[in-house]
């Protein structure tokens, strides 16, 4: 018998779906029973979308190919496209 030298390494679905928030995580918290986790999955998936095509666009303005933290800063702080109420 082997000693599990051929065994593959196993690779997480974050892994896998080439994401960096911990897919496992969240899926077990969605679990529970409640009346909302549909609704909280679906504004999760639509913010984090939303958060990496704009940290995108900023990160392709600066003629980088990797998202930084500093191009998640960019996002939230310089492009405030709200009215303010006067």
């Amino acid at each position: 018998m082997d000693s599990g030298e051929d065994k593959a390494r196993a690779v997480s679905r974050s892994q896998r779906a080439g994401l960096q928030f911990p897919v496992g995580r969240i899926h077990r918290h969605l679990k529970t029973r409640t009346t909302s986790h549909g609704r909280v999955g679906a504004a999760a998936a639509y913010l984090t979308a939303e958060v990496l095509e704009l940290a995108g666009n900023a990160s392709k303005d600066l003629r980088v190919k990797c998202i930084t933290p500093r191009h998640l800063n960019q996002v939230f702080l310089y492009s405030n496209n709200e009215p303010t109420k006067k």
